[in-house]
């Protein structure tokens, strides 16, 4: 996925702004259709990001549900590391006048209809710690379901470890293509059901040299697929 990223943007020009663009919308979409029904209408929404690229993504999500009439709260690890990308969408909710807090002002009683997990993303290299690992518990506390952007925050993917904390989630909605530790009998329980967004790559993309995948066009029929 590192190399599909790179040629994204390198050999086809579709920067990470559009990716996070197309994986935001895939997200609240997901949300909206699975958890509510078809509409998030008065839906109290928490939103958990953090600094890269996952947290970005979960942003667009935000900016998508505020615009479909949910009642959506962002929380964010660390605003004042957010990348580049991030900020700008970070930046947008402001404007919109979304409910933006730290993590430290997440409480037990917040009364949400759903959380959505935005945190980390798949390349993890060890236990998340500090605000993080308080974002996590705090997720894992709550009597309402989950929704993971790509993986669940504390499962490293290229490692095919779960760390603790660790999100436990009732859905995951994954990108491009699905990741092979995603099918693990031990994420299984952490990952919950799994869902596949087209973030608008190239089938093309995928028969590059540095890749040699024969990948058919996943999403003639529709931009989110159930696979588990």
């Amino acid at each position: 996925m590192i190399e599909v990223d790179r040629l994204m943007a390198e050999i086809y020009g579709i920067d990470l702004v559009r990716m996070m663009e197309n994986a935001g919308r895939a997200l609240a979409a997901l949300a909206r259709d699975r958890f509510f029904g078809g509409s998030v209408r008065q839906k109290k929404i928490a939103v958990l990001a953090g600094t890269g690229g996952n947290g970005g993504g979960a942003l667009v999500a935000a900016r998508r549900l505020a615009n479909w009439g949910a009642k959506v709260e962002v929380y964010i690890s660390h605003a004042d590391h957010l990348t580049p990308v991030a900020a700008t969408q970070y930046r947008i909710l402001q404007q919109m006048q979304v409910p933006i807090m730290g993590a430290e002002s997440l409480v037990i009683g917040l009364g949400c209809d759903l959380v959505i997990d935005g945190i980390i993303g798949y390349n993890l290299d060890g236990s998340p710690r500090g605000t993080v690992a308080d974002m996590i518990h705090w997720a894992n506390a709550q009597a309402v379901p989950t929704l993971a952007l790509d993986t669940p925050s504390g499962l490293s993917l290229t490692r095919e470890k779960v760390f603790k904390p660790a999100i436990v989630a009732v859905a995951t909605l994954t990108l491009a293509l699905p990741k092979q530790a995603l099918l693990l009998d031990e994420v299984t329980n952490y990952r919950g059901e799994l869902y596949l967004a087209d973030i608008s790559v190239p089938p093309a993309l995928y028969a590059a040299p540095s890749l040699g995948l024969d990948v058919p066009p996943l999403f003639a029929e529709s931009d989110i697929l159930r696979l588990l």
